[in-house]
């Protein structure tokens, strides 16, 4: 049996991929523990580079999959709490902190639907290149559901509160260009290209300095919860960190040599 997520790291980049496409990807409780697995994984590597988060074939995930939902609905409710609670907390939870806390930049390639868990899912990615026919809700409300992966701590912080409150509160669909606007994704291109943009965005980043990728990520993450000294802080050790590695060197030689720097990672 086909797993619902695929997982291939070569040469440092990490492809994770959300394998139902005949059902647009939607989330099972299959996929969250799959999810779950292969995001545990991936913590455990010392080798990568960059993670690419995709959907296979037209969409990248159509939310829940309400099939596996209404299996649930014989319960009572205090079964119900204490079991979609349990599979939040243990799948769902589990698979946003370990993306977050990786050392390296985790890119998102969007197309078709990305709705529900998947809208949360592409908040809490560092980098988002999405085709112009993509398209997002975050759906939850539609079943009377409050959200999940994050997406209320994410959503305020990308998009102001005000705005978080109205796409929660409303579920209405938006599509790329809208998108892009709010800050939800970094770039649109046309879908036939999206392989190739992500691709070229993935060869910068492998270009790069990526100790020091990981340090930028480190005090992005860390920074709504400090107050600014402890930023600085936090900052001034980060950046001392970076110059002693032998990548700063050749920044440095590189920039007084006139030319371009080959970083080693």
């Amino acid at each position: 049996m086909t797993s619902p997520v695929l997982l291939d790291v070569t040469d440092g980049v990490a492809t994770l991929t959300l394998n139902r496409p005949a059902a647009l990807n939607a989330l099972s409780v299959d996929m969250m523990k799959a999810l779950a697995d292969a995001t545990a994984r991936l913590s455990h590597r010392d080798d990568l580079r960059v993670v690419v988060v995709a959907g296979a074939g037209e969409h990248f995930m159509a939310g829940g999959d309400l099939k596996d939902f209404a299996a649930h609905l014989h319960l009572s409710p205090e079964s119900r709490l204490a079991t979609f609670r349990a599979m939040v907390e243990q799948y769902i939870n589990q698979s946003v902190e370990a993306l977050q806390a990786l050392p390296v930049p985790v890119v998102a390639q969007v197309r078709g639907a990305c709705a529900g868990f998947g809208l949360s899912l592409v908040l809490g990615c560092d980098l988002v290149v999405a085709a112009d026919s993509a398209y997002f809700t975050t759906a939850y409300a539609s079943i009377a559901l409050s959200g999940d992966g994050g997406v209320s701590w994410l959503a305020p912080r990308i998009l102001g509160r005000r705005k978080a409150f109205e796409l929660l509160l409303l579920a209405d669909r938006f599509d790329a260009a809208e998108a892009l606007r709010l800050g939800v994704v970094n770039r649109v291109v046309p879908a036939a290209e999206l392989d190739v943009a992500v691709a070229d965005l993935l060869a910068r980043i492998l270009r790069g300095p990526g100790r020091t990728y990981g340090e930028i990520k480190g005090l992005l993450n860390a920074s709504p919860d400090q107050s600014l000294g402890a930023q600085l802080q936090l900052e001034a050790e980060a950046f001392a960190r970076c110059t002693s590695r032998p990548d700063f060197d050749e920044g440095i030689n590189a920039f007084l040599g006139k030319r371009k720097a080959r970083f080693n990672g």
